[in-house]
Order: structure tokens, then C-alpha cells, then sequence
């Protein structure tokens, strides 16, 4: 009978130190990786738009990146913040089957240009960012179309539709209420559920600073391509200073924009979907403050969170569809 014979010290530590390293290699892989990979460019996005072409379209006052495809009536779909058209990506091909769906990053966002501030942050109004998207429509030929604005780009189709109410036919806002509303009725709780609204207002580079460390370790948890695909854009201090330029504008130059406005409604369909596990419609009425903002509004509450297009893509779907087809 062969004698088993019993490992030495020297033995387990061996095998102690193989298995750490073994475990380790994945990790350390997937690091090289990421600081070793070029960051992809404009249009590298194509990956999540089955059939959809890159393009960039320069506008009086920026250059706009986006995606298309399609060949029905004309759709505009604009994203938030800090997210880029990326979160079209689970709607915007099944629209597609339907409609000509245009897909931009906003100004300041993504792989779009971001201008310079302006006076009284007038380059990240909600004015100019509508105006440019009116006029990325017309390179295609469009001058009348239907808009869905999520967040940050509900506010910019909001504006549009004051605007420029000979091109939008009919408008849907996601989980959001008009910004006006917003900053005249603060209470505790939008405070502490919106603090980045008051937050990203502060004086640069203070917010600025805050959010790149944010985002940079955001980086080295990062466990998919969509959030890896966030961070490429968000993480960049033109983007991030683009973004508080947005907020800032909204608490400035917007709020006189739309206080010249109080007396006028969005003229055509408007529908408003909102996050049922979000704050925004455990804080507000959100139908009943947009009943006063339109002519003609409906909407709902859908099961999922602010994100609504990423969370709950069937529901807005089922939503959009009839809306849009009306």
C-alpha cells in the first residue's frame, strides 16, 4: 500500500498563493482592459440600435450627435440627465417599426459639442437646446414632428412646444413636472428627494469637482457596458461642467423664459407618464399640474422607477403607441 504523504508548510503556502493569484487574474485582466482600451467614439453606440446609422448635424449654435433609422412620420426622442441617447436604446427600435425615430444627444451631453456658457448660462437654456433640435428635424426634411422628452429632455420638449408650436404635433413628458412649478412650489420633500437641483446651482468649479470624484469611482465598480458607456461621457469635466450649466440655467434664465409664459399652454396632445416608484409622483400631482400647462392632457402612472424608458420599456410603449398613433 503506497504511504499517503502530507503536505509541508512550504506546500500550502504554494498552493495558497497559486489559488490567490488564479482568483485574482479576472479582475486584474478586466482592469488592464479598461485603462488599456481606446474610448470608443461617436457612433460606437450603434451596438444597442439594431439598424440605426450615426450621424452628427451642426446647428447654429452646437453640433449634435445622434442616431436614426426608420422610415414613418418623424419622432424626436430626447434623453436626461446625466445620460445620453443611450436610454432610448430598449424604445427607440421598436418605434423605429413605426416612425422615422431620431435619437440626438442634447448640447452639452454625450458626443455632442458643449458651447461655451453664455450670459446668464444663456448657451444651456432650455430655448437654445430646443432650438437646436428643431433644427437637427429640419436637416432631415421634418418640420413638423412628435417629441418624448425624459427628464431633463422633457424639459427641453416642453420649451419647444412654447416655441416653436408649428413644429411639435404632439409631446410626451417623462416623470418630470414643469421646472417653473418646481422652483415656486419648494417644499422639504422635493428638497431632499431633488437635492442635486439646488446642489449643482453652487458656483463653479465647486459641483464640478464633487461630481468628477464621484463618477471616477462610480468607474471602478462599473459592472456592465451601459454603465461603463455612462461614465465614458459622464465622467468628462466638459460634460460635467456642460450639466451644471443646464441646472444652472434652469434656476435662472429658464424661470424668466417661463415666467413669460405663465399665460400660455402647449397647444397640441401632451402626455405625461411618470415613475409609480419614484418621487415624483408620491410628492405631486403630476396630472393635474400638467392639465394647467396644456390644452389637451393625459397620462399615468407606470410600475417603475424615474427612468422610466430603461425600468418599465413595455409600459411606455403601451403608452406611446396609441398616443402617437391618435
Amino acid at each position: 500500500m503506497r504511504r499517503m504523504m502530507m503536505p509541508t508548510r512550504r506546500d500550502v503556502l504554494n498552493l495558497a498563493t497559486a489559488l490567490a493569484v488564479a482568483e485574482s487574474a479576472p479582475a486584474r485582466l478586466l482592469a488592464a482592459a479598461r485603462q488599456s482600451a481606446a474610448p470608443p467614439g461617436p457612433g460606437s453606440t450603434l451596438k444597442w440600435f439594431p439598424g440605426f446609422t450615426a450621424k452628427r448635424v451642426k446647428t447654429s449654435g452646437a453640433e449634435i450627435n445622434l442616431v436614426y433609422a426608420g422610415s414613418g412620420p418623424p419622432l424626436l426622442l430626447m434623453h436626461g440627465a446625466p445620460q445620453t441617447h443611450v436610454s432610448m436604446r430598449l424604445i427607440a427600435p421598436e418605434l423605429a417599426k413605426d416612425y422615422t425615430v431620431i435619437c440626438p444627444d442634447l448640447r452639452g451631453y454625450g458626443d455632442s459639442s458643449k458651447p461655451a456658457d453664455g450670459d446668464n448660462h444663456a448657451n444651456y437654456s432650455k430655448r437654445a437646446m430646443a432650438l437646436d433640435q428643431v433644427e437637427v428635424m429640419k436637416s432631415f426634411g421634418f418640420d413638423k414632428f412628435a417629441v418624448v422628452g425624459h427628464d431633463r429632455g422633457g424639459r427641453v420638449a416642453h420649451r419647444m412646444a412654447l416655441d416653436h408650436p408649428d413644429k411639435v404635433t404632439r409631446l410626451a413628458v417623462l416623470d418630470i413636472v414643469p421646472t417653473h412649478y418646481l422652483y415656486t412650489h419648494v417644499t422639504i420633500e422635493f428638497v431632499q428627494a431633488y437635492f442635486h437641483w439646488f446642489n449643482y446651482l453652487r458656483p463653479a468649479p465647486g459641483p464640478e469637482n464633487d461630481l468628477k470624484a464621484q463618477y471616477d469611482a462610480q468607474k471602478a465598480r462599473a459592472a456592465s457596458e451601459i454603465q461603463l458607456e455612462y461614465l465614458r461621457t459622464s465622467s468628462d469635466p466638459a460634460n460635467i461642467h456642460a450639466m451644471c450649466e443646464d441646472y444652472r440655467a434652469g434656476a435662472s434664465i429658464d424661470l424668466q423664459h417661463d415666467e413669460a409664459d405663465l399665460a400660455r399652454t402647449v397647444a397640441c396632445p401632451l402626455i405625461t407618464l411618470w415613475g409609480l416608484k419614484g418621487p415624483m409622483g408620491r410628492i405631486f400631482d403630476v396630472l393635474a399640474i400638467w392639465k394647467a400647462k396644456g390644452a389637451n392632457v393625459t397620462g399615468k402612472g407606470l410600475g417603475g422607477g424615474h427612468n422610466l424608458q430603461e425600468d418599465v420599456p413595455g409600459e411606455v410603449l403601451a403608452e406611446l403607441r396609441p398616443f402617437l398613433k391618435a
